[in-house]
């Protein structure tokens, strides 16, 4: 992740910790059952700590790593949790001793070759590493969704970094150089209202771009919109997105 991106993040710390998703307890389980040991688990990009808490239910050890302070000071403590300050790509002196490296929403951010050569020297033969994410949110009521692309295709368009393309294209043209297993469907909840749902699209890293580039709220454009198809066509709540998956094996 490169400076520029850390600052983006970074400057909404807050609102991040707040109001993006926890995962469920099934994909933590799901992990320490095919990763089969359950000594250490690295969570990588770790952002405020929502996939570290929920490693640490399920593994002894949790590192939980990120390039941004202001992020890792407001994720929750947990005795087993250890978080550092690092980048992907830093090399943390770990060989062959990682049971799972999770990438929770942020493989996309890293320089992959070189992150995969430090992932491969810190996981264990057979270790497991697995990267999720979601995409850009549909409810499932047209008028709303309508809205929703508008915003993500004609605001936010220009502001949306060249990675993105990868979440945006659920992880399928990540390259992803391990021996892949079958995951499980998974749904995550993002919001039990109208306002945590804005709350959530907040937190998206265009948006910020956006405000850091005009100085205004681009979901201020579309709110009179989205509160008038909210209230004549209500979603089925709590909101919830599929979760989109690769992992893999450090095959020997």
């Amino acid at each position: 992740m490169n400076a520029r991106q850390t600052m983006v993040f970074g400057d909404n710390a807050g609102d991040y910790r707040a109001f993006r998703p926890h995962y469920p307890d099934a994909l933590f389980a799901w992990l320490a059952s095919v990763a089969k040991q359950d000594r250490l688990a690295w969570d990588c990009g770790a952002g405020s700590g929502q996939a570290a808490l929920g490693l640490s239910r399920h593994f002894a050890r949790v590192l939980a790593t990120d390039p941004d302070p202001r992020q890792l000071a407001l994720a929750p403590k947990e005795p087993n949790i250890d978080y550092r300050l690092a980048r992907a790509e830093d090399d943390l002196g770990l060989r062959a001793e990682v049971d799972l490296i999770a990438c929770a929403c942020s493989i996309h951010w890293f320089d992959l070759p070189k992150f995969y050569v430090n992932a491969r020297r810190a996981l264990r033969p057979e270790g497991i590493i697995a990267a999720w994410t979601y995409d850009w949110p549909c409810t499932g009521v047209a008028p709303i969704d309508a809205i929703l692309r508008r915003l993500k295709e004609d605001i936010l368009g220009p502001f949306w970094a060249e990675n993105s393309a990868l979440y945006f294209e659920r992880y399928e043209t990540l390259p992803f150089p391990f021996k892949e297993i079958d995951c499980p469907p998974l749904h995550t909840p993002v919001a039990r209202s109208k306002s945590e749902f804005v709350s959530f699209l907040k937190t998206w890293s265009a948006v910020e771009k956006y405000r850091l580039h005009y100085g205004g709220d681009p979901l201020a454009l579309v709110d009179r919109e989205l509160e008038e198809a909210w209230s004549a066509h209500p979603p089925d709540l709590p909101l919830c997105v599929p979760l989109y998956m690769r992992c893999g094996v450090n095959a020997a």
